[in-house]
C-alpha cells in the first residue's frame, strides 16, 4: 500500500512538472549614440556620444489545466548602461481561455501595445525622435521598479484576439492605497488592430487620464499597407495635446500637441537589408522647440538571430541624433 501511495506521488509530482513551462527570453543590445548637445550642456562638458547597451532577460512561467485555461507570471530583469536602477521589477499573473486573456499586476497597457504606435522607430535602438518622443504621457509595462510613489500600483489588462482582430482594453491604479496623492487618478486605455490579408493594418487607441495625470486624455489612429511584398508605407496620428512637455503644468505654450508621421521600409532583394525612414509634423509648443518638422533613416542588416542596425534623426529642437549597434534575442 505504501508502495502504490508512493508511486501515485511521484506520478502526480511527474506529471505537474512535465505541465509547466518554465522560460527565459529577452535580448541584448550595445552600440553607440551619438545626440547633438543644446547650449547649456556644451557648457556642461557633457559628452555628445556614449556608449549604450542593455540586456533584458524575461522569465515566463505557465501551466494549462485539463480544462484547456492557461494560467501564467512575468518578471523581468533589465540592466541598462548607465542606470542604477537594475534588479526585478514588479510582477504580472494572467490567465487565458479560447483568444481572451486577463492581466493582474504590473500589466502591458492598451495603449502602450498598440499595434502601430511605435512604427516608425528605427535602427537597433527602436529611436524614433520625431513621433515616439511627442505621444505625451502614459503608463506601460514597467521594467523596473515603480519608485515610493506607486509602491502599491496595481493594473489590470484585458485582451481578445479573433482571427485578424484584437481587442484590449486596461486599467492602472498608480496607488490603490489612497495615501500618496500625487498622480492618483486611474488611467483607462483602449486599443483595436485589424489586419486584412496580411496587407493593411489598422489600429487605434485611447487613454484617458493618462500616467495618472487628471485630463491627460491622448488619441492615437494609425494605418500601413504593404505596396509590395517588400514594402511598406504607413500614417500615424496621435493628440496629446493635454499632456505636458518635461512633466510641467499644461499650457497653450508647453504641451505636445498633435502629430502626424508618414513612413515606410523597404527590404532589397538580398532579404537581410531593411531600410526605413519617416517624416514626422508637429505642432505642439515648448520652450525648446525650434521647427515643426522632424525626419529620420535608418537601416538594418540581419544577421540570422541578430541584426546590425544604425538610424540617423533630426528632432524638433533641431539637434541632430545617430546611433549604430547590434542587437540579438534569446
Amino acid at each position: 500500500m505504501k508502495k502504490a501511495l508512493i508511486a501515485s506521488t511521484a506520478l502526480l509530482l511527474t506529471a505537474g512538472v512535465a505541465a509547466a513551462d518554465v522560460t527565459i527570453s529577452g535580448y541584448g543590445r550595445t552600440g553607440v549614440i551619438y545626440y547633438e548637445n543644446t547650449a547649456a550642456q556644451d557648457a556642461a562638458g557633457v559628452n555628445e556620444a556614449r556608449i549604450v547597451s542593455r540586456l533584458r532577460m524575461n522569465i515566463d512561467a505557465s501551466t494549462s489545466t485539463d480544462s484547456g485555461v492557461d494560467f501564467g507570471a512575468r518578471f523581468r530583469l533589465q540592466w541598462d548602461q548607465g542606470d542604477a536602477g537594475t534588479g526585478s521589477n514588479p510582477g504580472k499573473l494572467w490567465v487565458s481561455a479560447q483568444g481572451f486573456t486577463v492581466e493582474v499586476g504590473n500589466v502591458d497597457t492598451a495603449l502602450d501595445s498598440n499595434g502601430l504606435i511605435y512604427a516608425t522607430e528605427l535602427g537597433s535602438y527602436d529611436r524614433s525622435v520625431g513621433f515616439s518622443s511627442v505621444t505625451g504621457n502614459f503608463f506601460a509595462y514597467s521594467a523596473k521598479s515603480y519608485g515610493t510613489d506607486q509602491a502599491d500600483r496595481v493594473g489590470i489588462r484585458a485582451l481578445y484576439t479573433l482571427a485578424d482582430v484584437e481587442l484590449q482594453a486596461s486599467y492602472v491604479d498608480p496607488d490603490q492605497s489612497g495615501v500618496n496623492e500625487a498622480n492618483h487618478e486611474e488611467e483607462f486605455s483602449l486599443s483595436a488592430d485589424y489586419t486584412w490579408n496580411d496587407r493593411l493594418e489598422l489600429s487605434a487607441a485611447a487613454a484617458f487620464n493618462g500616467e495618472g495625470i487628471d485630463g491627460n486624455d491622448i488619441f492615437f489612429l494609425g494605418a500601413r499597407y504593404a505596396v509590395m511584398e517588400n514594402a511598406r508605407i504607413g500614417l500615424n496620428y496621435v493628440n496629446a495635446e493635454d499632456s505636458a512637455v518635461n512633466a510641467g503644468p499644461v499650457s497653450a505654450t508647453n504641451n505636445y500637441g498633435q502629430t502626424f508621421a508618414l513612413y515606410g521600409d523597404y527590404t532589397l532583394v538580398d532579404g537581410r537589408t531593411n531600410i526605413e525612414a519617416y517624416i514626422a509634423n508637429n505642432d505642439g509648443d515648448w520652450a525648446a522647440k525650434e521647427t515643426d518638422n522632424a525626419f529620420g533613416i535608418g537601416v538594418n542588416y540581419d544577421l540570422g538571430g541578430a541584426r546590425l542596425g544604425a538610424s540617423l534623426q533630426r528632432d524638433y529642437e533641431e539637434r541632430v541624433t545617430a546611433d549604430m549597434g547590434v542587437r540579438f534575442e534569446f
